[in-house]
């Protein structure tokens, strides 16, 4: 059962650049589908943000294990598709997350750790 996940943010694309950013992000679904069909991803999901005055505009979210999703995050084909995105679109960030089981064990350490420290 997934226990992380990986928050994949981005803004606009670069002026000029739109094809190919919606090109990338073609790619990027291709490769989180064949992750999650080979088991490395549990799910993943696209998020098209409403226009708000910020800088982000959409995001993936990938959910698995933990272990698994580091594996993905260090591969070759991982990091291609995520060094072609920056290449035509601004405010790209990859964020590691715990989610589900570990939510309790990373509160856990936070309140030992604030206890220890407070």
């Amino acid at each position: 059962m997934a226990d992380s996940a990986l928050f994949i943010g981005w803004g606009a694309p670069v002026r000029g650049r739109e094809q190919s950013a919606a090109k990338v992000f073609g790619e990027a679904v291709e490769l989180w589908s064949k992750l999650q069909a080979d088991g490395t991803l549990e799910s993943w999901s696209a998020y098209f943000l409403e226009p708000h005055g910020g800088e982000m505009q959409g995001f993936f979210l990938l959910n698995g294990e933990r272990e698994k999703l580091a594996l993905a995050r260090t591969s070759e084909a991982f990091d291609n598709v995520i060094l072609r995105a920056d290449t035509i679109i601004e405010h790209l960030g990859v964020v590691g997350a715990a989610t589900g089981a570990r939510i309790e064990s990373e509160m856990g350490r936070f309140l030992q750790n604030a206890a220890e420290l407070g």
